[in-house]
């Protein structure tokens, strides 16, 4: 079932939006809001402290403890407070992070006390003493650091509208009942103040045309309200609130969006926030996980019907989330500036697999089978074990353990073992097979190069730049990538980035703070302004071109990779004179996604401005004392060993500790680098609040340099993970063939699979191995058995209506087409008219055949 954002929007007010998903199955007249909120509350407490049937279970004993250990420390921390303080220590009316930790405290007392232990005796639980303490700390909070609205909302808006209430909100629900008794009056004053504090809203509610109010933050803010609107028995407020947060089931349209939004999920898996972030990772794994979470808030009410609702969740877990998940693994091209926390893609996963499983709870019949196979999936393919104490809900962890012990149940991927993904609407591609996946992140002039904010991911200038992960099978990544990689892995160096020689700061060595602070400027640049997020946590680039095609299980990608959007307007005088702005590296590339290779063509490669610049055909990493081995083949036959510059024909890298390999052949390029470095850094190096931990790592780099001054280079290399050295040997008269490698043409054709695929970048006609493409465009073809033809076409740039392709050699009739796709019978071939108007880069099909 799929929500388009302007249907759902239609259909204002708020009971408009609620009859698209029609309550089941009481009538309007059987229909009893109390007794709805009643339930509400009690679904809530459920999900959070479990039940007396979940936690009787031996599962969540660990759980429990944690739940209980958590509580007493916070208890003695009370007990501890100096006067003026509410936990030992903790100072707080100067850092918003600190008020926060204080409403978490309180909730987590809170939750000890509500949380049931069959069989064990706990005095925390309903300990009426306990939850006093709890509210009477409200209270103190909201008179001395919460209640004054002119000296709160300082520091990050986050915390003000979104943070502090969703902890406030928890304890409420979870203490209704002794909240009522005991101070009835405090839950409207924290509702009140709550209210007040949603300043980027309208007379405190939600504002759908704010651009604070969207996405996964959209979701957050309506669950706080509607616990609220249960708290007060007010239908209207929970009703409301049940209304703004359908929007975010809505399907994005980029041409027909609704408040200016672009943040949500795309028509092909993609997930943006923060309206240019590729972000599935972090905020789409928080979405994803507190919208689960309101339908079992839910379940059993009339408010709304849930079910409506699960196959699209259901969808976005299909195609945006598994895609993305390798063994166990989150993926770390969708992840922003939370690449540079210590938390691990298994952790990341482990958020999502508790969403699936109470997904599947939801879901029925052969869609709630397949949910619970996935989870299964993960659990067999992970390196690491997932801990489900980490999961919200004892009630989750319950039915986690009972998905595993079923045995009618198979562990089944989300994903055809051998898969190729183009996440255009987020410049993101994910290419997989039985042994790897590769992951490779673009920019455009509509998705940001990269995201650093709040001194986090503190030198991320090229992760946009067609950086890339390739992640081998059997492998515990935390020993190739994570937090460790950008950590000891130069940032001018990552993997597949072509940079400029030069030393960059960051932002807070740039200006001594975590941001830029000019407001009297005429773009005002504070620390949540609009131009802060436009040119310094999330700039965008300023090329269109960056896109690519999908051919069953093959892939194609092309950037150009320009300057961002900071450079373009200091150029132009826009931005202020102390404003620091870097100059880019030129180039125009391809990636050719097949099955043992990912080849990668190259033109146009420059510094600007004459300056050197680096091409890393790879950077790996591994533990110090990894058994790791360089193995290659001169151009002239000789072998090479070990590290240097030369004429290289392969290169072979191998981990014997870790027993992963990786090939790299050259097909057309100048000397290569090849180092192998021992790296100490510490992870603050990335991340400000990040232990001061050094790291110490093993790091390959496999390099091409450019002189300063240099003519602009091509280069053509292909990688070919897990490769042998009898496999690279035979590459020397291989199946790969470049057919053309310029800015404004790259092509390739692969002998062994039939294919032939081409990126134009330019307008005007292009002429390569059989095809004749006018204007920029990215095609794929494959020639099968018996004359079958299969042919893909797509629109890199998003701007073209029509694209146009001819097929040479003799005439074909059409067997199959999508629709917007016209074939023809012409002189010298077949041609195919394909209407891209508003497809978004999305992939057009055909499949012909000899007449």
């Amino acid at each position: 079932m799929e929500i388009t954002r302007r249907s759902l929007l239609s259909a204002v007010p708020a009971a408009g939006l609620l009859a698209a998903l029609p309550a089941q199955p009481a009538s309007a007249a059987d229909a009893d809001p109390v007794a709805d909120a009643a339930r509400l509350l009690a679904n809530t407490v459920a999900v959070l402290a479990g039940t007396t049937e979940s936690n009787s279970r031996p599962e969540t004993a660990a759980k429990l403890a944690a739940v209980d250990r958590t509580a007493r420390a916070n208890l003695a921390s009370m007990d501890a407070a100096a006067a003026g303080e509410i936990f030992a220590g903790l100072v707080l009316g100067a850092g918003e992070a600190n008020l926060n930790t204080a409403f978490r405290r309180l909730y987590e007392i809170a939750l000890a006390t509500r949380t049931p232990h069959p069989g064990t005796a706990s005095d925390l639980y309903e300990n009426t003493a306990v939850q006093r303490r709890v509210t009477d700390g409200l209270a103190w909070l909201h008179e001395h650091y919460y209640g004054d609205q002119s000296k709160g909302y300082y520091g990050n808006w986050f915390y003000w509208e979104i943070g502090l209430s969703q902890y406030i909100s928890k304890t409420f629900a979870l203490l209704a009942d002794r909240v009522r008794a005991d101070a009835p009056a405090l839950l409207t004053t924290y509702i009140a103040s709550m209210d007040a504090y949603l300043r980027n809203g309208t007379a405190g509610d939600v504002n759908l045309d704010s651009r604070f109010h969207t996405g996964a933050n959209l979701a957050d803010i309506t669950t706080n309200r509607l616990l609220q609107g249960a708290l007060l028995g007010d239908d209207a407020r929970i009703r409301k609130a049940l209304a703004d947060q359908l929007t975010v089931f809505a399907t994005i349209d980029p041409y027909r969006l609704e408040h200016g939004v672009t943040d949500g999920y795309y028509a092909d898996g993609s997930f943006i926030q923060h309206a240019s972030v590729a972000y599935t990772g972090s905020y789409g794994k928080g979405l994803l996980t507190r919208v689960v979470q309101t339908l079992k808030f839910l379940d059993g009410t009339d408010f709304t019907d849930a079910g409506a609702l699960v196959p699209t969740v259901q969808g976005w877990v299909r195609d945006g989330f598994a895609p993305l998940i390798f063994e166990g693994w989150m993926m770390e091209i969708v992840k922003g500036r939370a690449v540079s926390r210590p938390d691990t893609g298994y952790t990341d996963v482990a958020m999502v697999v508790e969403a699936v499983v109470d997904l599947s709870s939801l879901a029925s019949g052969a869609e709630s089978t397949a949910l619970k196979s996935y989870v299964k999936h993960v659990r067999e393919t992970s390196r690491a074990a997932l801990d489900p104490t980490g999961f919200v809900s004892p009630v989750s962890i319950v039915r986690y353990a009972d998905i595993l012990a079923d045995a009618t149940v198979p562990p089944a991927d989300l994903n055809p073992a051998a898969r190729s993904v183009a996440f255009n609407a987020m410049d993101k591609n994910v290419h997989r097979r039985p042994g790897y996946a590769f992951a490779l992140a673009r920019s455009s002039e509509r998705i940001s190069k990269y995201e650093y904010m709040s001194g986090e991911n503190l030198m991320p200038w090229f992760q946009g730049d067609g950086a890339h992960y390739l992640y081998l099978a059997g492998q515990d990544q935390t020993q190739a990538f994570g937090v460790d990689y950008f950590t000891t892995v130069s940032p001018y160096g990552l993997a597949g980035v072509t940079a400029p020689v030069e030393e960059r700061r960051t932002i807070p060595q740039l200006y001594g703070l975590p941001y830029y602070d000019n407001p009297g400027h005429p773009l005002n640049f504070t620390s949540s302004s609009e131009s802060q997020n436009t040119y310094v946590y999330f700039p965008r680039a300023t090329a269109r071109h960056s896109g690519g095609a999908v051919l069953g299980p093959y892939g194609t990608a092309a950037m150009v990779q320009s300057d961002d959007v900071a450079y373009r307007d200091k150029q132009a005088g826009i931005l202020p004179d102390d404003f620091v702005v870097y100059r880019g590296a030129t180039a125009t590339k391809s990636w050719f996604l097949l099955d043992e290779e990912i080849v990668v063509l190259a033109a146009g490669v420059g510094g600007g401005a004459g300056r050197a610049v680096t091409t890393t055909v790879d950077a790996r990493t591994a533990a110090p004392d990894d058994a790791v081995e360089l193995t290659g083949m001169r151009r002239d036959g000789r072998p090479w060993t070990g590290t240097g510059t030369g004429d290289l024909h392969w290169l072979r890298y191998a981990n014997a500790s870790q027993r992963t390999a990786v090939g790299y052949v050259f097909l057309d390029t100048p000397q290569v680098r090849v180092a192998l470095d021992k790296v100490t850094r510490s992870r603050r190096a990335v991340r400000t609040s990040n232990p001061d931990t050094a790291v110490t790592r093993t790091v390959l780099g496999v390099t091409i340099d450019g002189a300063a001054g240099a003519e602009p280079a091509a280069l053509a290399y292909a990688l070919m993970p897990n490769a042998s050295e009898a496999q690279l040997r035979s590459y020397r008269h291989g199946p790969l063939q470049v057919v053309a490698n310029s800015p404004r043409l790259q092509a390739l054709t692969h002998t062994g699979l039939g294919l032939t695929a081409a990126n134009s970048f330019t307008t005007g006609r292009h002429e390569a191995a059989g095809l004749r493409i006018e204007g920029p465009a990215s095609v794929m073809v494959r020639r099968g058995h018996r004359g079958q033809v299969s042919v893909a076409v797509s629109d890199p740039t998003m701007a073209r209506d029509t694209v146009t392709v001819l097929v040479r050699g003799r005439a074909r009739r059409e067997v199959t087409a999508d629709d917007g796709v016209r074939v023809r019978q012409v002189h010298g071939g077949t041609l195919l008219e394909v209407d891209t108007r508003h497809a978004y880069g999305r992939s057009f099909t055909a499949a012909l055949r000899d007449d």
